[in-house]
This record gives C-alpha cells, structure tokens and sequence, in this order.
C-alpha cells in the first residue's frame, strides 16, 4: 500500500491547492460539533477528566482511519481514493493562503477595519486595535505558523501512518484549538490536548522549517541562523521553529505584543529585518506555498518507501 499511499498524498495535495475547504459540510466543522457536544457532557475542571476527552476523540478519529484502511485492503484503488479524500480533508494550505490574501487586500485598500475584522478568521488576538503593520505581522505569523499544522504535520503523519495518522492529527490540531487555551476554564481541561497537539506537531515543525530552507535557498543561510538563534524564545516548542525560519527567510522581524482577551503576552522578537508591512503577506503566502511542495516531496518519498520520517 505504499505506492497507493504516496499517490493519495499527491492527489489531496492537489484538491487542496486547487479548491481549498469545502464552503459548506466540512467533516472537520462536524468533528468541532462533536467534540463541543462531548465537551457538555464530559467538562470538569480536571486534567483526567480532559485527558479522558482527548484520547475518546483523538483515539476514536485514528480507529475511523484504522477502518478506512482495512476496508482498503488488497483494493489500491479504493485506497488512492481514500486517501486523497482523507488528506484534502485535514490539509489547509489553499485556504490559508486565501485568508491571507484577503487580509491583504483590504489593506491594499486602506480599509483597516475590513483587515482587522477579516484577521479574526487567522487569529485568536485581539484585532480591534492594531496597525496596519501589526495586523501585517500577525498575518506572516499566522502563516507560517500554519504551514506546520495545516500542511507539513498533516503531510508527515499521512506518510508515516496513512489515513489513521492523517485524522488523529487534525483532530489533535481541532481539539488544540477549541480546549487548549490558557485560561480558567480550559487551564487543566485542555491540558492533554495542548500537549498531545504539541507533540504530534513536533516533526512537521521541524520539516516546515527545513522545507522553508529549500524553498528559500537566497535566504536559507539567514533563514538557518534565525532559527538556531531565535527559535527557543517563542512560547511554543514548533511556532517558534517555523515563524524564526519564515523570519530569516523573508528578511523581517516577528514577535512583539499580543492581546489575547484580558491576557497581554510580550513576545520576544526574531529575525532582524524590519517589521513586516502589507507587502510582506504575499511573499508569505508564496513562500508558504513553495515550501508545502517541498514538504510533500519528502512526505511521498517517505511514504513510498515504507519509512518513518
């Protein structure tokens, strides 16, 4: 099933690059309304009790894709088909990518109130106060950011574990997202997802950042030693990998205050251009875009071969 693998890869690569989520009756947003219902049941303010709602949603995301696969078996086929499905399923490149832009463009317009309202749909800062070049920056973070857990850890996991590995870790990265916050409800509730979420992220981080190498090779030398000087400041064991790499590749510097509801959070900065201006997002995007095809490079030889990366 190796071969069948690789080319499923490639092909929900592909759906992804050219359509982007579905607007309407995305499996993912069925999962969120899922896991929100299971939330109502199962909250208490315990890291048991959200370790027990992690693992009965994240386990039960790769039993669905341990069933694909054996439905799959000895029908390649079938398999190509499923996996494509699979991966177009949790990739989101195209519509990160469109977000973005769309940010852009109304900054192109000078209408910063459309950017910061349209800058929600990226982030979870507070929006309603930033610059034109703040919101700039929270954009090229954002991207890179996401590169990693939209694109390069999806493509990872779907090459070391399939159609199992690819739903496990979008419902890691979804569950990261509703519970994985700090703050007073969710401070021990999402532990386990935040961490489990880390730890998947792990190596699609690190492939994020050495795809971004390739896919800036005039910069990969800058793009190197932001990443080995700056990486460790960022909160996060795999932002601060990818958003260093994005930094030095592009020549900017990102990093600085964020508002987060009533929680200020100061930043260390990385990179040592300036900061990022409207000009900087497509160059973002572009970047993000070459090195998602790098990535999927490395995923379909890994797959191929039948090897872990």
């Amino acid at each position: 099933m190796n071969a069948s693998r690789a080319l499923g890869l490639v092909l929900g690569f592909v759906a992804d690059r050219l359509l982007g989520d579905p607007r309407r009756g995305h499996p993912v947003a069925g999962f969120g309304t899922l896991a929100a219902r299971l939330e109502g049941r199962l909250y208490d303010d315990s890291r048991a009790w959200g370790t027990a709602y992690t693992a009965l949603l994240v386990g039960g995301s790769a039993g669905l894709g341990v069933g694909l696969e054996r439905l799959c078996r000895h029908r390649p086929g079938l398999h190509v088909v499923v996996t494509a499905l699979a991966t177009w399923t949790v990739l989101g490149g195209r519509s990160l990518e469109r977000e973005a832009l769309a940010v852009h463009r109304f900054l192109a317009d000078d209408d910063l109130a459309g950017a910061r309202h349209r800058l929600t749909y990226l982030v979870g800062r507070d929006t309603s106060s930033l610059s034109p070049d703040e919101v700039a920056r929270a954009v090229v973070e954002s991207v890179a950011e996401n590169t990693s857990d939209a694109v390069t850890a999806p493509l990872v996991w779907g090459a070391a574990a399939g159609v199992p590995g690819l739903l496990a870790h979008r419902a890691a990265n979804t569950l990261d997202a509703m519970v994985g916050h700090r703050n007073p409800r969710y401070e021990r509730f999402g532990w386990a997802s935040a961490r489990l979420d880390d730890l998947l992220n792990l190596p699609g981080s690190r492939l994020a950042g050495l795809s971004v190498l390739v896919a800036a090779p005039g910069r990969a030398g800058a793009a190197w030693q932001t990443w080995r000087r700056d990486a460790a400041k960022h909160p996060s064991p795999n932002g601060g990998v990818v958003e260093s790499a994005f930094a030095g590749a592009l020549g900017v510097t990102l990093g600085g205050t964020n508002q987060y509801g009533d929680r200020l959070e100061r930043r260390p900065t990385m990179g040592d251009g300036p900061a990022p201006t409207r000009d900087d997002i497509p160059r973002s995007t572009g970047l993000a875009g070459r090195a998602g095809v790098v990535a999927l490079a490395a995923a379909v030889g890994v797959a191929a071969r039948g090897q872990r990366p």
